[in-house]
């Protein structure tokens, strides 16, 4: 029962988030030259034990903790949103690969358990095209 829970949670979240799985970003490179590359859209799945009694305060902290992260990574990763549920947060994310979520997560001091790569999404939009 709780793994068709936890799959119908996941399922939901790629529908309900209904972005695009790729986007393009301008970055410069090493040579300081304006490049564009490829972003992908991932699902992070987080172990967190009683992610869902967390209070807001604590909510507050580890966003800021992550924010600080990213922003010291640069553009080439990107925090769209994250659901917090009982003992999980799932979040998504955009970045040029699945290294740099990997990354993120270790230098922000929280899991990355699963790290899915989203495809396409779909919506409610969908059936009606």
């Amino acid at each position: 029962m709780k793994l068709i829970k936890n799959a119908t949670l996941i399922l939901m979240i790629v529908l309900f988030g209904s972005m695009i799985a790729k986007a393009q970003t301008s970055v410069k490179d090493s040579s300081n030259k304006l490049t564009t590359a490829t972003m992908k859209t991932y699902l992070i799945e987080r172990d967190i034990p009683n992610a869902g009694k967390l209070t807001p305060e604590q909510l507050k902290s580890i966003s800021q903790k992550s924010c600080s992260v990213l922003q010291h990574m640069g553009p080439q990763i990107q925090w769209i949103q994250s659901y917090v549920t009982g003992d999980k947060i799932f979040c998504v994310y955009k970045a040029e690969n699945e290294d740099l979520i990997r990354e993120h997560a270790k230098e922000g001091g929280f899991p990355a358990n699963v790290i899915t790569e989203i495809s396409t999404t779909i919506s409610p939009a969908t059936a009606k095209q």
